[in-house]
């Protein structure tokens, strides 16, 4: 009945302490970072705690949706200035 504790709860709070960004955090960063608008505190975390490949898709994924709404947006404002 000591404190000691046992090698599933010692890696439990070893990945707790290291932590795991979830998909919400992962979206938030890489567009605030697109938007440039990411601060020091965030950004340290992401090179902590985030997955490099995880990063890199979706900034990808990020760039072509942009890409594909500024396509929009130009379609329907020239569509509509009669050109």
């Amino acid at each position: 009945m000591g404190m000691r504790m046992t090698e599933q709860e010692g890696e439990n709070s070893t990945e707790q302490a290291r932590g795991s960004m979830g998909l919400l955090s992962v979206i938030g960063s890489v567009l605030s970072a697109g938007l440039g608008v990411q601060n020091s505190k965030n950004r340290e975390r992401d090179f902590k705690q985030g997955n490099f490949k995880v990063f890199i898709i979706s900034g990808m994924i990020f760039t072509l949706l942009f890409i594909g709404v500024v396509y929009i947006v130009v379609q329907v404002v020239l569509k509509s200035a009669g050109a």
